[in-house]
């Protein structure tokens, strides 16, 4: 869609609305010419403490308009956010003229819908009042209103559970024994890079030395521990002991009340796995399906059965690990709304304390950004997210947190559910940004959070780039709470 931005510069705003209602199109800047068959034009103008936005746009013949005018009042600060709120109205309204669809999340286009609902109560509004405003100033639906309200109560209880001086801790393994079609995130084959591994664990026994000691200094402790990846099963029993046994030995885990080790793909699960977890401190672990369709797995690129799932899911329970979160996602290739219904009903009879349901997001770098496999279509989507909605509910499980991403089917998002009591504090946390998260390993991004102020610190992201940067890591740790 071919943008032109008259009396402001507010880029992302339009181009955030711009997905959300057009999610087929990708934005280009320039003059509008005749030929261009997609096209907005977003003007503002500004006099005193009004401001007014017109908004024009066309998409395949069809054309809308939309006009408003906002008043501004308060700091400088508060008056960019009120025309960036205006500009993403009037681009909405606009662009609903043309499709004559509302989204799920309606005018929302943030990765963070629940902060919404959670500003809401915390400044005295009721959760009716908070879900209200989701449905009539958003116009969300009100089953996303529900959910989000769900996830907003517990991000408020999860607050309200974080000391001033804790921090959650993630570790990064970015390797995966291969690479499923569907996945962006910064991973290794191990098939290709099992010579990076020894070096690779070796550089981050000594990132995790320098952050215990900069923890100590600071006076912080570690609430939550999360190894994630990639997948870190990948490492062999005897690397995820040393791993862990680093974790306990320069970490004071006196606070430590949660410990989860994402597991993930079957294919890594064995019993002298399960036992190191379990002798490291774990008590929780993530087994992985995103199906149980075995001709979807297959379009996915995994080389395991849903059998080898269901045998993977025994072997963790034989290990005695506490809490089994399995993700699933939908809108796979392949994959129907009665395959997906299956899946999930196959995934509640194994019995996990928390289920992620996952919407399918085609993501840059992935296989299928580039390839042709046709994915499920939005009302299949649509269905299969309803459906986990009223079965997980009646089996008892709440939603708990919640986000979206980019390039996301339907515009709709992924949903933690859990059993009463067995909520994940660290996807709570990071997620809602309620206190610091300090990362380590590969890819992984430090989170520090102050008094609302996030300062973001990224490790390099690949194997062997960070082990060649591991002495400015490092030195990024011993100065972590040292910076302004």
């Amino acid at each position: 869609m071919k943008l032109l931005l008259k009396g402001h510069d507010e880029r992302y705003v339009v181009e955030q609305g711009m997905l959300n209602l057009f999610p087929g199109e990708r934005p280009v800047y320039g003059p509008i010419e005749g030929e261009d068959s997609s096209w907005a034009v977003v003007e503002l103008e500004e006099a005193g403490d009004t401001c007014r936005v017109n908004t024009k746009l066309c998409v395949e013949g069809k054309r809308g308009e939309h006009t408003l005018t906002a008043e501004l009042s308060g700091d400088d600060y508060h008056r960019e956010g009120q025309r960036r709120r205006a500009i993403g109205k009037c681009f909405f309204f606009a662009a609903r003229a043309v499709t004559g669809i509302t989204p799920p999340w309606g005018m929302l286009t943030g990765v963070r819908p629940v902060k919404l609902p959670t500003r809401a109560m915390l400044s005295g509004k009721s959760p009716e009042e908070a879900r209200r405003q989701l449905e009539e100033e958003y116009l969300v639906s009100p089953r996303r209103a529900a959910l989000a309200l769900d996830c907003a109560v517990q991000s408020l209880r999860a607050s309200e559970s974080l000391g001033r001086d804790e921090v959650s801790l993630y570790v990064g393994i970015p390797f995966c024994p291969t690479r499923c079609a569907y996945c962006s995130f910064i991973s290794a084959d191990v098939t290709r890079s099992l010579q990076l591994l020894e070096p690779f664990l070796a550089c981050l026994l000594r990132e995790i030395a320098a952050t215990g000691e900069a923890l100590r200094r600071a006076g912080r402790f570690v609430r939550t521990i999360y190894i994630g990846g990639g997948t870190p099963t990948t490492l062999s029993a005897s690397q995820l002991s040393a791993l862990m046994g680093a974790l306990e030995e320069h970490l004071d885990l006196s606070h430590l009340t949660e410990y989860t080790v994402e597991a993930g793909r079957p294919d890594t699960i064995t019993a002298e796995k399960m036992a190191a977890l379990k002798a490291g401190g774990a008590g929780r672990v993530s087994v992985n399906p995103q199906t149980m369709e075995d001709h979807v797995l297959r379009a996915i690129g995994r080389s395991h059965t849903a059998a080898d799932i269901e045998r993977a899911m025994d072997t963790v329970r034989a290990a005695g690990l506490e809490i089994v979160n399995m993700d699933l996602i939908a809108g796979l290739p392949g994959d129907s709304a009665s395959g997906f219904r299956s899946s999930l009903d196959r995934v509640m009879a194994m019995g996990p304390e928390n289920i992620t349901v996952h919407t399918l997001a085609l993501k840059k770098g992935s296989r299928l950004m580039t390839e042709t496999a046709e994915h499920s279509g939005e009302g299949a989507v649509e269905e299969m997210l309803s459906y986990s909605d009223e079965a997980l509910r009646r089996a008892g499980y709440a939603p708990y947190y919640l986000y979206r991403q980019k390039y996301m089917s339907g515009s709709f998002e992924n949903v933690g559910w859990a059993r009463p009591g067995t909520e994940n504090l660290y996807n709570i946390a990071m997620m809602e940004e309620l206190h610091t998260v300090v990362a380590l390993g590969g890819g992984g991004v430090t989170k520090l959070v102050d008094s609302g102020r996030i300062r973001r610190i990224a490790n390099a992201k690949y194997p062997y780039e960070y082990i060649n940067t591991i002495d400015t890591c490092i030195a990024g740790k011993e100065a972590l709470f040292t910076q302004p």
